[in-house]
């Protein structure tokens, strides 16, 4: 067929639908260089404006998929499942969670990203390791599959680079909120892993890409849809992000938090993520027979030391320092550690996750624009969470810094941990539940 492109936009415009073939040589133009960044970007707006229809948005992601590699682990024996989150703060939960559910026989093959703005990225985290590789050749990663049951790595260049060319248009034209255009790229880099499964970690609230419980939920089910459509079982827990999960934010800090847990420690919200989000991943993986039995097993390997040996190994077989699981004291450290007092004495009301992002990103933790180098001994380490009492002059938060940035940082920190009289509203971590299935059939939601 002769693409017009023009044409295409218009109709889209105009609320029309897009056929198939239009939409596979449109991606396939673009990604091919004949296809401009101008017209594209012309139908990303009309996308944000009238949508995607519900046969179009998988087409589209297929799409996209098409435009690199497929990854395939048919040689590893089992179901392959991977976990994703939509970005929060303090979200370090795939470093115990991948872990910890390959310890369980469920082998989970992890393509992560970068942090951007005031949400981490997993690759980061994993950086902050001394000699932690992300950007294995994926015939090693495949190796590094079949011998411990995971491994962690980054997009490579063969992977959907569809996808990176759209969302950096996305990024300069305002279209980053549209939720077709969202979903389809999350779901094309997961099924270009060659996974069978997926849990999603859809986070909502102030530290969130999503702020709105409905458009939440609609991004779920989006997310869903296609992965259904595409032979995966896809589940998805909507989490609360109003507060920053566990105590650390910043990469080297973060990985502290991820050991303290895989050694049977850690914070009660960074535990309850990696429990909820590994049981739904060891029923999809057939290492449970229910979410129950999932929750048991996933403490088991915790307490008995074997997620973390998982995590030491991959840790070396990627080059990195595995000694971090028994010496923390080899990860990066900042040179300063400020600390941030309580003003008075009272009842923590809340911590406001977004002015603890920023404060870590202006000592260094994270990135502005992709180009930014990130620190990763900075960031923030708090000392007392929502409902804590304290006393006048306690420590609220440490920021670990180099030097510079720090005054603006503490600042934001201050502000961020409100302290009044009364105890804070009870808020639940995990806010729904909804499970989707490869049959075909709808989704059916579990409250």
């Amino acid at each position: 067929m002769t693409l017009f492109v023009p044409g295409l936009i218009r109709r889209k415009r105009d609320g029309g639908t897009l056929a198939e073939a239009e939409i596979r040589e449109l991606m396939a133009a673009y990604t091919a260089g004949s296809v401009p960044d101008y017209q594209m970007a012309a139908m990303l707006m009309a996308i944000f404006f009238r949508g995607l229809s519900d046969e179009e948005l998988p087409w589209w992601t297929d799409a996209m998929i098409r435009s690199g590699v497929v990854l395939d682990h048919r040689a590893v024996p089992g179901a392959k499942v991977d976990k994703h989150s939509t970005g929060g703060v303090g979200d370090k939960i795939s470093l115990p969670l991948a872990p910890a559910v390959a310890a369980l026989g469920v082998a989970v093959p992890m393509v992560s990203g970068r942090g951007l703005g005031h949400t981490g990225g997993t690759l980061d985290k994993l950086e902050a390791i001394p000699g932690f590789r992300v950007d294995l050749p994926l015939s090693r990663a495949a190796r590094i599959l079949g011998e411990l049951g995971l491994f962690m790595i980054g997009q490579t260049d063969e992977m959907v680079p569809a996808d990176r060319m759209l969302y950096a248009l996305r990024d300069v034209t305002g279209t980053v909120e549209s939720i077709p255009l969202i979903a389809s790229s999350i779901m094309s880099k997961k099924i270009a892993e060659g996974i069978d499964a997926l849990v999603l970690d859809v986070k909502v609230g102030a530290g969130a890409f999503m702020g709105d419980l409905e458009r939440a939920r609609l991004l779920a089910r989006t997310l869903i849809g296609i992965g259904r459509g595409a032979g995966l079982e896809v589940r998805a827990l909507i989490t609360a992000m109003d507060r920053p999960i566990g105590r650390a934010v910043g990469n080297a800090l973060e990985v502290r938090e991820a050991v303290d847990v895989l050694r049977g420690g850690g914070p009660p919200d960074t535990v309850e993520l990696t429990r909820e989000l590994g049981a739904e991943m060891a029923v999809l993986g057939g290492a449970a027979a229910d979410l129950d039995e999932g929750r048991r097993e996933i403490s088991r390997v915790l307490a008995d030391g074997s997620a973390l040996e998982r995590f030491g190994r991959m840790i070396e077989a990627q080059d990195g320092d595995r000694l971090i699981c028994d010496e923390p004291g080899r990860l990066p450290a900042a040179r300063e550690v400020a600390l941030v007092a309580a003003p008075r004495e009272g009842l923590v009301r809340g911590v406001d996750p977004l002015a603890v992002a920023r404060a870590a990103l202006e000592v260094g933790a994270g990135r502005r624009v992709k180009e930014d180098r990130v620190d990763p001994a900075t960031g923030v380490l708090l000392c007392v969470s929502a409902g804590e009492r304290v006393v006048t002059g306690q420590p609220l938060a440490e920021l670990h810094h180099q030097g510079t940035g720090f005054e603006a940082a503490l600042a934001l920190l201050e502000q961020a941990i409100v302290i009044g009289d009364e105890p804070p509203p009870a808020a639940p971590l995990i806010i729904d539940r909804i499970h989707g299935r490869a049959s075909g059939r709808p989704a059916d939601r579990t409250d």
